[in-house]
């Protein structure tokens, strides 16, 4: 097991914070212009997005606002991890690289990620539009997602991708082992963003549901999320998650949605 030399430096936590800051300000203004639905699932369902080049530059438009939330919402639940890293390789001569290839790897997952749940979600646009039934009871289709997400927390994949994500030297010990360096620290970000996916893709599942562009759900499930992973007691709150979750599901099935439950409520 290869464990480097430590090197504490001051300035690396910062301009990561500042980058967070920056995205979650890029996220207000964005939701606030013209290309604010291109971020919000229910507005972007309506918009046709084929083959040709105002399709893909759409698509382009809602993956680069996927980024700037993921980098807003996930990067904070992985500070520990990041940091460590960043004083690990400090000595080296291109440790801001190797830092930057980290991120870049985890961010890549995440992207991948929301591409696939969007491309799902249209597909959802499309049958509630052409099934009277699912028109009509929509909401149903919210109330899945919240039984899914909570009976998710129960499962032990997802305490095993929590575990790995709570125990980042572990985690990087087991990974990082200082040959081809640059390779090495991309799919380091790489492993740890599959295993921030299996840990959390249910309660970013829930974004579909309330509406991808939400700031206010967007800091409340990532403080929730970065609570889970890295306080003491966090993974004693994933099993009261999942009940809340779980009742709210159900809930939503026993009282119905709202009329314009298809515009809020993923589906």
């Amino acid at each position: 097991m290869f464990v480097p030399r430590v090197d504490n430096r001051p300035y690396f936590a910062p301009l990561l914070i500042a980058l967070i800051a920056i995205a979650w300000f890029s996220l207000f203004i964005w939701g606030e212009s013209p290309y604010g639905r291109f971020l919000s699932h229910d507005e972007l369902g309506h918009v046709d997005i084929g083959l040709n080049a105002e399709g893909v530059g759409i698509a382009l438009v809602f993956v680069a606002g996927w980024t700037v939330m993921t980098i807003a919402m996930m990067l904070p639940t992985s500070l520990p991890l990041i940091t460590m890293f960043a004083r690990l390789v400090g000595r080296r001569s291109d440790h801001m690289l190797l830092s930057g290839l980290l991120i870049a790897g985890y961010l890549a997952i995440w992207t991948i990620f929301g591409a696939l749940v969007h491309t799902a979600d249209r597909g959802i646009h499309a049958a509630v539009s052409e099934v009277g039934w699912l028109e009509d009871n929509s909401y149903g289709i919210a109330a899945a997602t919240l039984l899914l997400a909570g009976v998710y927390q129960f499962t032990p994949l997802k305490y095993m991708c929590l575990d790995k994500c709570r125990s980042p030297m572990s985690f990087i010990s087991g990974h990082w082992h200082g040959g081809n360096a640059r390779a090495e620290a991309f799919r380091l970000g790489v492993h740890h963003g599959l295993f921030c996916v299996g840990c959390c893709w249910s309660l970013m599942l829930l974004m579909f549901a309330v509406g991808v562009g939400n700031i206010g759900w967007m800091m409340l499930l990532g403080g929730v999320m970065a609570v889970e992973k890295n306080m003491p007691w966090g993974r004693q709150l994933s099993l009261p998650l999942g009940v809340v979750l779980v009742f709210a599901g159900i809930g939503l099935l026993l009282l119905g949605g709202p009329a314009d439950c298809a515009h809020h409520a993923g589906c």
